[in-house]
């Protein structure tokens, strides 16, 4: 372990959003270590998503705390990282913060005529479109007490990427 404090952000909103393309400019520029939350999910959850099912709290608990796991892992080898994570409700949010010592929110919010028109764009991704309301529907916004900030996903992501790294106070990556 080491004594070198770590960072540890996690890119939020409803799926179509555009956490990824945020999280990779972020880690772009800063060279914090990358994950996507969508590779920790079960098979069974991404079958789930697949055929249009919405999951559980229940079916996201596993996932969650899979996720503040590898978060605490990379923090005890003294690694910083950037996530994505849907993270919608409050309670997902404590799960991840039981991870790392700290935690911050990078929440992506705009209208769901723009989401949706992006999810409906994407190739090969196993969110369908017809899930995109009950995800707005669960979404709870960070409250004052939580570390975030929100980003309106209609500005350019070079200018949501800016916004964020100017909140974060992060040192960009050495070359």
């Amino acid at each position: 372990m080491t004594d070198t404090p770590t960072r540890h952000v996690v890119v939020m909103g409803v799926s179509g959003s555009g956490k990824t393309t945020i999280a990779r400019g972020l880690v772009k520029a800063t060279g914090l270590e990358f994950s996507e939350a969508d590779a920790f999910h079960s098979p069974e959850n991404i079958a789930k998503m697949e055929a249009g099912i919405a999951l559980t709290d229940e079916d996201r608990w596993p996932w969650l705390r899979a996720l503040a796991q590898w978060m605490a892992s990379r923090a005890d080898a003294g690694v910083s990282t950037v996530i994505t994570c849907s993270a919608l409700k409050r309670t997902y949010r404590d799960v991840l913060r039981d991870g790392p010592p700290s935690v911050d929110f990078l929440h992506l919010d705009g209208p769901a005529e723009l989401i949706r028109g992006r999810m409906s764009q994407r190739e090969g991704h196993f969110m369908p479109t017809s899930l995109l309301q009950s995800q707005i529907d669960t979404l709870e916004p960070l409250d004052p007490d939580e570390s975030g900030i929100v980003l309106d996903l209609r500005e350019p992501p070079e200018v949501l990427i800016e916004r964020a790294l100017d909140w974060l106070d992060i040192p960009p990556a050495t070359p």
